[in-house]
């Protein structure tokens, strides 16, 4: 069962946000909200924002002025490699997600311009592993209807709450999508 609108495939780049159908129960992405990084004719990478670990940057890094930084799970592929997602006019490594969105793995770098106050820690987001789609996968996904598709905005992406990612993130859809984001987990237990 899906809430019935099957977004354009063609709409598919870097800077939108996947948005799980409310009634996706898929235990990799119920209720998830992936950050689509790339996309081309080889496939698609994204991150899941909001599935948070018990791990912090400190546990990785201890000597980190980066330490309280949580760790998010950024989706159920290579969970051994750190992800780094950060807010800059400019970066000199990593791919431009958006303008001035970056995702990469500089982490020597970021360091640098956290201790040197050019960049704060609400700035920054670290991933451990991504979601990852074959080509086309991603394609047959949303004609199915497991996925809504939106704009990422730098405010949904570093301001709001994890734990309200995915209802805010559905609100942006407007009409319908303003009640299904209120939607119980299970609706059969309400």
């Amino acid at each position: 069962m899906h809430s019935g609108f099957i977004p354009d495939p063609t709409s598919l780049r870097a800077g939108k946000l996947l948005i799980a159908e409310p009634f996706l129960h898929d235990p990799n992405f119920f209720r998830t909200v992936v950050l689509l990084c790339e996309h081309g004719e080889e496939g698609t990478v994204g991150f899941v924002m909001n599935r948070p670990t018990d791990l912090h940057i400190g546990t990785l890094f201890p000597e980190s002025e980066m330490a309280s930084l949580g760790v998010y799970q950024g989706g159920p592929v290579q969970l051994d490699t750190i992800c780094i997602l950060q807010r800059a006019q400019k970066a000199d490594t990593g791919h431009e997600v958006m303008p001035g969105i970056y995702w990469g793995s500089a982490f020597e770098s970021l360091e640098e311009e956290v201790s040197a106050g050019v960049k704060t820690l609400a700035d920054v987001q670290f991933y451990l592993g991504y979601s990852g789609w074959g080509a086309g996968q991603l394609e047959e996904e949303l004609q199915s209807g497991s996925w809504l598709l939106a704009d990422a905005t730098a405010e949904l992406i570093f301001e709001t709450p994890r734990e309200d990612l995915w209802r805010k993130a559905l609100e942006t859809l407007g009409g319908k999508y303003k009640n299904l984001a209120n939607l119980p987990p299970d609706p059969q237990l309400n």
